[in-house]
């Protein structure tokens, strides 16, 4: 006598959810497998270009305007240029939203300045030119006593800043965009025989980039 087995309807549709589950189990993993494995290339090729950060350097600066309206409100017209430099062989940098502006022990002495993004090409250099203008801006009380003493002393230090942000390209590839700021320090002769206007330094500078 042969017996005949039958599955209840319950027990069938468990069994079709677990082969579901699995399918989708096996997808997530198929999935998983090949994200880590893309960025495990990319982690790769990055490691092995290892691209340096872009080196600025201060060529000109000058100052035509330094002077107070008041106690407290700053008139201020300078001007400077900047070497960039990429040093990659393999490497190119978009540059983006870049905006310039000058300080003094500190306190921000113009309005900022936007320059035009650009495309740096593998160890390509480039002359940055920027006018800065500050007009009625507030300043500390105590600026116009510390310009008075950097004239005593017979010089003036300014910090020539900018910041932005850039991109890398390797071939056809683009990353995203990271922060990037510039510090260029240029020191003035500003002595009381020194010409009124405008105050020059003209001596190559290293700036320090921080990305």
């Amino acid at each position: 006598m042969s017996q005949v087995f039958s599955k209840s309807p319950e027990h069938c549709a468990k069994q079709g959810g677990l082969t579901i589950d699995k399918s989708y189990k096996k997808l997530f993993f198929a999935f998983s497998s090949f994200f880590s494995i893309v960025l495990a290339f990319i982690f790769l090729i990055w490691l092995t270009l290892h691209p340096a950060k872009p080196r600025f350097s201060l060529r000109e600066a000058d100052i035509y305007q330094l002077s107070l309206s008041g106690t407290h409100l700053l008139n201020s017209s300078i001007q400077f240029t900047m070497l960039s430099r990429n040093p990659n062989k393999k490497v190119g940098i978009y540059y983006d939203e870049l905006q310039a502006f000058a300080a003094y022990k500190g306190q921000q002495i113009t309005f900022d300045s936007f320059l035009p993004p650009f495309y740096q090409g593998h160890e390509e250099s480039n002359l940055l030119t920027t006018s800065l203008q500050g007009i009625g801006l507030p300043v500390a009380l105590s600026f116009g006593y510390e310009v008075e003493h950097d004239q005593t002393a017979g010089r003036i230090v300014l910090n020539l800043k900018v910041n932005g942000k850039l991109r890398w390209k390797v071939g056809t590839w683009v990353s995203g965009r990271y922060r990037f700021n510039v510090n260029c320090v240029s020191v003035m002769s500003f002595g009381p025989n020194a010409p009124t206007a405008p105050l020059s330094s003209n001596q190559a500078a290293q700036c320090s980039t921080g990305v």
